[in-house]
């Protein structure tokens, strides 16, 4: 602790240092101020009825730091942007036309990064008019018509347009990426409110000490799980040959090919999360109906159903989004092509084939670990009888994978200028 307050102050003694901390500070305090402003026409309160307390939309409302619940401005969050840059990132392996500018270079990822804004308006704009009109038919709309349809729908598309543009504020002018760092302040946001939560029914005897306690270290298990899991790596051996060009040698050196256990991150639970988003409003469209029964039973949170449909998406979108992102064929040619090789294995097509399978191996243990973080709650609620904990496993996955990303962007800056880090 002692060592991360002394780099903290490191941090602040460097003048551009210090103002990236302070402009991505203000930067969340924009973000932070927009989830208490209200979207005219609504009435919140038969809003949140409408939601109820599912785990699903709990944990969407974490992420937009009580937004969603309060139905403000930001009520969709950054989630429209996420999608798009997911659904960007798919395509530029399918068109041939992305897949040339994302080989470009800065042109390209700039050209392409535009292409996403679109994309993120066009998606929070079909978003915004789903939920105007989901909320026209249910009666949370103090006048329904179609004047109360458009301020809704423009006013949640500006609202993440606007959040879009604050997230590459961020990451062009503070320090870490934008987009993640709001994700992380909607989420530290509710810590509080979670914390008193907990002592009003500790205090009204609705849960005991021993649950609390157990709360408190299964929390801390899972933190650490997370660090090892996200930190965790597979370093393949490369050997590169000597090369003579002109009268310099190069290479000749030893070094390795990193593989991330987890190399999807917390995409694919947001995949999974969205895609079983559909039964959910289903049962909300068809309230009473035994369409409504049949979804409400067999895939509420918390039924075995949901639960291992849940798990299984993980898995499946870990591999999907692993094999989009990490294509082993680019990279044993590119080994191949500055006179590299594996030991033990031939260039070309078999080092192709053996990182595939090491790939694999790795995958399915962070895709497992993926699943079981997703469906911690359930077993929380089990082991300790305390009800309504959003702050699950993903949010402290995101939590903790974007603090050890901007704690090393800030210790790389504090290195480069001669400054004692933090990390060890």
């Amino acid at each position: 602790m002692v060592q991360i307050l002394d780099g903290l102050r490191g941090a602040f003694k460097v003048s551009e240092l210090r103002n990236k901390i302070l402009f991505t500070l203000a930067m969340i305090f924009i973000f932070r101020l927009g989830t208490h402003v209200p979207v005219p026409g609504v009435d919140v309160a038969k809003f949140q009825a409408l939601i109820g307390q599912g785990m699903l939309f709990g944990f969407f409302d974490v992420i937009s730091g009580g937004a969603f619940k309060s139905f403000s401005v930001f009520a969709m969050s950054i989630v429209p942007y996420i999608n798009a840059s997911i659904i960007m990132q798919l395509l530029t392996v399918v068109i041939p036309h992305l897949e040339k500018l994302a080989k470009e270079g800065d042109e390209g990822r700039k050209k392409i990064s535009q292409y996403t804004r679109y994309f993120t308006v066009i998606l929070a704009f079909l978003q915004a008019v789903g939920m105007s009109a989901v909320m026209g038919r249910s009666g949370t709309l103090h006048n329904p018509g179609y004047p109360s349809y458009i301020v809704i729908i423009i006013t949640l598309t500006a609202g993440t347009a606007l959040l879009m543009w604050v997230g590459e504020q961020i990451t062009e002018h503070g320090i870490g990426n934008g987009i993640s760092l709001l994700i992380f302040a909607g989420i530290v946001s509710r810590l509080p409110s979670g914390i008193s939560n907990l002592v009003m029914q500790l205090q009204a005897g609705t849960i005991n000490v021993l649950s609390l306690l157990i709360l408190v270290v299964i929390g801390a298990l899972v933190v650490a799980a997370v660090v090892a899991v996200q930190e965790g790596q597979r370093r393949i051996p490369v050997q590169y040959a000597k090369r003579v060009v002109g009268r310099r040698v190069y290479g000749g050196q030893t070094t390795h090919l990193p593989l991330k256990v987890n190399q999807a991150g917390v995409i694919p639970v947001i995949f999974a999360s969205s895609l079983l988003m559909f039964p959910a409003q289903i049962a909300q469209w068809f309230k009473g109906s035994a369409v409504a029964d049949f979804f409400t039973q067999y895939f509420g949170w918390g039924t075995a159903p949901y639960t291992i449909a849940y798990a299984l998406l993980i898995i499946g979108f870990t591999y999907f989004y692993t094999a989009v992102i990490m294509n082993p064929v680019d990279v044993a040619d590119n080994i191949k092509k500055y006179g590299g090789f594996i030991p033990g294995i031939r260039p070309g097509r078999p080092t192709a084939d053996y990182i595939t399978r090491v790939m694999n191996k790795i995958t399915l243990a962070g895709a497992v670990f993926l699943a079981l973080i997703a469906i911690l709650p359930n077993f929380v609620l089990l082991a300790t009888r305390i009800p309504n904990i959003y702050f699950g496993g993903t949010a402290l996955l995101i939590v903790v994978g974007v603090a050890l990303d901007t704690m090393k962007q800030i210790e790389s800056q504090l290195l480069m200028r001669s400054y004692q880090g933090f990390i060890k």
